[in-house]
């Protein structure tokens, strides 16, 4: 996520987005059963909500985001919690002051950036070995884009007039390409929202070797 591409994300209120009803579920299960004591990161935590989640299932939490608004909203709303308003780069830790974390989650981000090598590369070295990465991104795939090329609906999927909107569109395939780019494996998938094969967002997990 570099510094100088970054155009300010404002967070009206600390309040679940649309999504989270969609995707925490499936978030939560990725994570496994042994949730309590783990060290979380979550990367683009926005306006705190993600981090609100974890620090309620007894993690120890910090977050990160770029976004001014965000980072002020979330520690009014969850002052348990470490927010720093920074990008994540390959200097995440040092900058953070922290040890490599167990979990680092990452929700509707990666569809965001121009440079998401960078940015999944700095998770990747932001775990411990063994540790893992849970990312959202909404789903692309061939039966849904059928569904939106058939409906006429691709203008407003992929409005261009949404300033801070999505500009990288993911399947399956190329979000787990990206992720074993960067040396991850042991790749888990969750579709969320609607039918399948016509999800709102998918929900994909994978491991950093020991």
């Amino acid at each position: 996520m570099a510094e100088n591409a970054y155009l300010q994300y404002d967070f009206p209120s600390a309040d679940a987005s649309h999504m989270h009803r969609h995707f925490m579920p499936k978030v939560m299960e990725l994570c496994g059963p042994q949730l309590a004591g783990k060290r979380v990161l979550d990367v683009g935590c926005g306006n705190g909500f993600t981090c609100g989640e974890f620090a309620r299932a007894g993690c120890q939490v910090t977050g990160i985001d770029p976004s001014a608004t965000g980072i002020a909203e979330a520690r009014k709303a969850y002052p348990g919690v470490r927010f720093e308003q920074m990008f994540a780069t390959d200097a995440l830790l040092a900058d953070l002051r922290e040890p490599a974390f167990d979990l680092i989650v990452s929700t509707e981000v990666v569809e965001h950036l121009y440079d998401p090598r960078s940015y999944v590369q700095a998770c990747f070295k932001g775990l411990k070995p063994g540790g893992r990465f849970i990312c959202t991104t909404p789903y692309h795939g061939y039966l849904k884009n059928l569904a939106l090329s058939l409906a006429d609906h691709w203008d407003a999927h992929h409005s261009p007039l949404w300033d801070c909107g999505h500009i990288k569109f993911w399947s399956r395939r190329t979000l787990y390409q990206l992720l074993g780019e960067a040396g991850f494996q042991n790749f888990q998938f969750r579709g969320a929202g609607r039918l399948p094969w016509l999800w709102m967002t998918m929900v994909v997990a994978a491991d950093k070797p020991v």
